[in-house]
């Protein structure tokens, strides 16, 4: 059993070590293609409805978390939910506030307990305990 460990030992070490070298073309050969990576374009600002939408959602989203939590400062947290929350949820949000009816809550409590919102939330909070 022992005469093997050497030729495995051997074996790795070599594989490690190759795996470091850059890859060089041979003499006369073209280099790899470099594959450039796309950019995501920003997403468009909006405009008209979404806008006054917007900005009525994130007024109720903003009061409901200040109502629930009055001595913080819940700017960071609105932003991560209006950031997480689809164009649908802030025009039903924002209708329901422009009604007077109640729901708004239960919307902003469904976009808080999706994951991307839940560790954006988390970020805010351990970014807001660091700077204080």
């Amino acid at each position: 059993m022992r005469q093997f460990r050497l030729p495995i030992i051997t074996a790795v070490a070599a594989l490690a070590v190759t795996a470091c070298v850059p890859i060089t073309p041979m003499p006369g050969q073209a280099p790899p293609p470099v594959t450039a990576v796309p950019a995501v374009p920003a997403p468009p600002a909006p405009t008209g409805l979404d806008a006054a939408s917007r900005a009525i959602a994130r007024t109720t989203v903003n009061a409901e978390l200040k109502r629930r939590y009055p001595s913080l400062n819940v700017a960071p947290l609105t932003d991560c939910i209006m950031n997480n929350a689809t164009t649908a949820e802030l025009v039903d949000i924002a209708q329901m506030t422009n009604a007077g009816v109640s729901g708004a809550a239960d919307s902003v409590a469904a976009i808080v307990s999706r994951p991307a919102t839940t560790q954006c939330i988390a970020g805010a909070a351990a970014a807001a305990q660091n700077t204080a």
